[in-house]
């Protein structure tokens, strides 16, 4: 085990990747010359030459629709958008045909690609860069969606996308490409769809994904100091999702709360709310409470950004809320 940052991570999965199979290429702006926007391909350039790791325009329809094609003949590419904000530019060419090209060709083609970058805020970067689009692309069928909290997550879940014969949209954060966490040598992967229990604990279950899970763990710790045990599950893997490692919690400590980084409308933690009364609903001993960010864009003002994100004491709120405390 050595001790890396979450970047160093996603460069090592991408290496690797690509050290293993001569299919898989790099192509993003500044992904090349500048070693990536967030030092996420530092070295790759030199190692594998322009052919395999190609700087763009800023033109994410452009490059997005060259990655569809290209897989289509063969190619394994991965995706680099400097956030997913400018994703939206490109949305035509990941939700109309690469999620959806492998059914109309009857599975004469499938679609081994990764669309990557950051997701949600970042600090004071305005509303049109820090909105979080997880929701938005889980919602589509033939699109899977991975969001991991940490650099061990993060390497063997980007492997098991790159190797994976569908589209997966992989959605780090730029505060999080400077955590460090101790990443083993060797090889590794972690399978897509498989959620993880971050923290065992017999009274709530916390359910979270991405950087904001952070909260609940500070949270937990809090409320530790007062007797109360939180489950804390990192979905890693919005979709496909697991349901079942949800509910199994859920049955035996009969209270859920979900945080998310996202707005509150028709969002993930939507979902998982209708899922779990749908299927564990005799379980339940409180109604299920979601935190999310405020249903508005998001504000520029440090004041009023600390005010829209969820915090700890919010999920310190809603915990005591489902144990009627």
């Amino acid at each position: 085990m050595r001790t890396i940052q979450f970047r160093e991570a996603i460069c090592e999965a991408m290496s690797e990747e690509m050290r293993r199979d001569e299919s898989i290429y790099l192509m993003g702006e500044e992904v090349a010359e500048y070693n990536g926007a967030y030092k996420a391909s530092k070295g790759m350039l030199d190692e594998f030459g322009p052919k395999r790791v190609i700087d763009t325009p800023i033109a994410e329809l452009g490059f997005a629709g060259i990655a569809v094609g290209s897989a289509m003949n063969g190619c394994r590419p991965i995706v680099e958008f400097m956030t997913f904000n400018f994703s939206l530019v490109g949305i035509d060419q990941i939700i109309n045909n690469a999620a959806k090209m492998r059914q109309m060709s009857a599975g004469q083609f499938p679609m081994p690609m990764v669309f990557r970058g950051p997701t949600a805020s970042a600090g004071q970067l305005g509303a049109t860069h820090s909105q979080a689009f997880e929701n938005w692309f889980a919602n589509t069928p033939g699109l899977k969606v991975v969001v991991p909290s940490n650099a061990y997550d993060a390497k063997g879940l980007l492997k098991s996308a790159i190797r994976d014969n569908d589209p997966v949209i992989f959605m780090e954060s730029e505060q999080m490409y400077g955590d460090k966490m101790e990443v083993p040598d060797g090889e590794y992967t972690i399978p897509l769809g498989v959620a993880d229990i971050k923290r065992e604990g017999a009274d709530v279950t916390i359910v979270s994904f991405g950087k904001i899970i952070k909260e609940a763990f500070i949270a937990a710790d809090e409320l530790a100091k007062e007797g109360i045990s939180c489950e804390i599950i990192d979905l890693r893997t919005v979709r496909p999702m697991d349901y079942d490692a949800i509910l199994k919690s859920v049955k035996k400590t009969n209270r859920l709360v979900v945080l998310e980084e996202a707005w509150p409308f028709a969002s993930v933690a939507s979902e998982i709310t209708y899922m779990v009364q749908e299927r564990a609903f005799d379980y339940l001993d409180a109604p299920i409470q979601r935190i999310t960010t405020a249903d508005t864009p998001a504000p520029y003002s440090p004041s009023l950004l600390k005010e829209w994100l969820p915090n700890s004491n919010d999920v310190v709120k809603a915990v005591k809320k489902v144990l009627y405390k």
